[in-house]
């Protein structure tokens, strides 16, 4: 007997009773979107390995560790995205969705890093991500931030923190990389293997270490707000205007910074303490250079993206193996036709109900049991051909005895009238 094979580390099967919680959650993402006037792009899940490194940062642990880069048969360089925004600018670019005009955009789909996989941290994952152009202002800012609070809202998720940062401009990132480079260096045995690569290479990452021994030397390095010119002060404090007004509680953190390079001015993160170690759910913030950086016109842009798979974890999706609403049986083989014509009328009066059919037929009996595990609330038994015209309508209840079979059918129209009916209550009581 040959090896099973099984998926690769890292990456995940989304089982049937797993995935109504996805499509759920993945229904609240997109109707959320579509209220604040985003449109929906998909891209390619591979893009030539220059869009990420042109746009993400040959420096950042992303490109340098954590992409899946491949040669293809052409030997053109190819990689799995690992994160949405640099593939929808691409996007945008390659067909003029952003030239002298606004637009925002949503998407969602899998994203891949070959990182070390531990709870909530896949190598195939699923992001949730929207983009907006050509807006300069702070109001932009906050009403992404209103717009992942409105989410949490809906989904039932409350013990989630707003924290905020402003990463300034270009110029005063620079001027203050020179000084905390210098600073960090004076405390270089202090720092771990992990915070001395990215010394030279990005040191504003290592402010937001987690290990104790590095965070106390960050503790008392030279903060970027002394670095912000007048024009990025003003924007952050505009920020915190506009959240206050709107009534959203927010954090200012300074440690608070991007491993991309493309970001500029507000970042933000939305945290909880109930998945531990991986506790952000959304992060986001302004890069108002990226477009230019991917050889476009210079173009103000923010967006936030959020891991599907974290938020399934948080709201506690249970499995749900529910395959149909009605179930349609036919214990007669002579009855086989009519009740493939009784399901199909089914689906077209109710569209919005599963309605499966008795596929296999079998004694009455162990059909009404497969009805029962299905989860269907009600049966229609076609009892045969000549019984096309009336139907037998039952009520099954989970994990109670089967109830008799009544003794009056009913016409096809009152029959589905009584369903409608029974569902409609059953609708209203839950």
């Amino acid at each position: 007997m040959s090896k099973t094979i099984k998926t690769l580390r890292g990456m995940h099967d989304v089982l049937p009773g797993q995935t109504p919680g996805w499509s759920r959650l993945e229904s609240t993402l997109s109707q959320t979107a579509r209220q604040y006037g985003y449109q929906e792009i998909r891209m390619p899940i591979v893009e030539q390995t220059a869009l990420f490194s042109r746009g993400i940062g040959e420096v950042t642990d992303i490109v340098e560790k954590e992409m899946y880069t491949f040669d293809d048969r052409n030997g053109d360089s190819l990689t799995l995205r690992p994160e949405g925004t640099a593939s929808c600018v691409r996007a945008c670019l390659e067909h003029g969705l952003i030239h002298n005009q606004q637009r925002k955009l949503w998407y969602i789909g899998p994203m891949f890093r070959h990182e070390r996989p531990q709870k909530g941290r896949y190598r195939q994952f699923h992001q949730f991500g929207v983009e907006a152009f050509g807006v300069n202002g702070a109001e932009l800012d906050v009403e992404l931030m209103l717009m992942a609070a409105r989410i949490w809202q809906q989904l039932g998720i409350i013990d989630v923190q707003l924290q905020i940062n402003t990463l300034g401009s270009s110029d005063a990132r620079a001027a203050h990389r020179a000084v905390l480079i210098e600073y960090l260096k004076s405390h270089a045995d202090d720092l771990d293997e992990e915070a001395r690569a990215r010394l030279e290479t990005n040191p504003l990452r290592i402010l937001d270490s987690k290990n104790p021994a590095v965070q106390a030397v960050v503790a008392h390095a030279p903060a970027l707000a002394d670095y912000l010119d007048e024009a990025d002060r003003e924007n952050f404090a505009e920020v915190q205007h506009l959240l206050t007004a709107a009534g959203v509680s927010f954090v200012v953190n300074p440690r608070l910074v991007r491993g991309l390079d493309y970001y500029n001015r507000t970042v933000f993160e939305w945290v909880t303490e109930s998945l531990g170690a991986q506790g952000t759910i959304c992060a986001g913030g302004r890069y108002d250079g990226l477009v230019a950086q991917l050889g476009g016109k210079a173009t103000p842009a923010a967006g936030f993206a959020m891991g599907l798979e974290r938020l399934i974890e948080l709201i506690g999706q249970a499995d749900d193996e529910t395959t149909a609403d009605i179930y349609v049986l036919w214990p007669e083989p002579s009855a086989k036709g009519a009740a493939l014509a009784a399901a199909e009328g089914l689906r077209r009066a109710l569209p919005d109900l599963r309605i499966q059919c008795a596929l296999d037929g079998g004694a009455l009996k162990n059909q009404l049991k497969r009805a029962d595990r299905s989860g269907a609330r009600f049966a229609v038994i076609i009892e045969d051909t000549a019984a096309a015209d009336s139907w037998r309508v039952k009520s099954l209840r989970q994990n109670a005895p089967l109830e008799p079979i009544p003794e009056a059918p009913l016409e096809p129209a009152a029959a589905m009238a009584l369903l409608r009916a029974e569902l409609a209550a059953d609708r209203l009581a839950t």
